[in-house]
């Protein structure tokens, strides 16, 4: 199963969903987790969606949901009821972390919860992929 944080250094958990200009994406199973890729939505913070209204914002927060959409987990500091609906509607659930939370840390805690209790969201996103 992949999994997105949003991030400005890749190592920390320190952007808004909607403004974070990329996203550290990895895969993790049962077994561990492993680095994937970055995904760059924009140098630094994501002024597009940031500066944008109306339908243009909400086509630009689709499509970054859009390349996300293979994560069934999106780990970020904060995110707005629509883009969170959204996430929700593809099957990804958007997880809330204090600002400056490590991927590293973020990622052993989840590997804990997947080996000993998972949700049932969780326990169904690992199944599916």
């Amino acid at each position: 199963m992949k999994i997105a944080f949003a991030t400005t250094d890749g190592l920390n958990v320190d952007e808004h969903f909607g403004r974070a200009g990329a996203f550290a994406i990895y895969e993790l199973t049962e077994e561990g987790y492993q680095f994937v890729e970055i995904r760059r939505f924009a140098e630094g913070r994501d002024s597009g969606i940031e500066e944008s209204e109306g339908r243009l914002h909400e086509e630009r927060v689709e499509r970054k949901v859009d390349s996300l959409s293979d994560c069934r987990i999106v780990y970020l500091t904060e995110i707005g009821g629509p883009s969170a609906a959204r996430l929700s509607r593809r099957g990804m659930m958007p997880v809330k972390v204090r600002e400056g939370t490590p991927v590293e840390e973020a990622l052993k805690r989840l590997l804990r919860t997947v080996r000993t209790s998972p949700p049932p969201w969780l326990r169904k996103a690992m199944n599916d992929g």
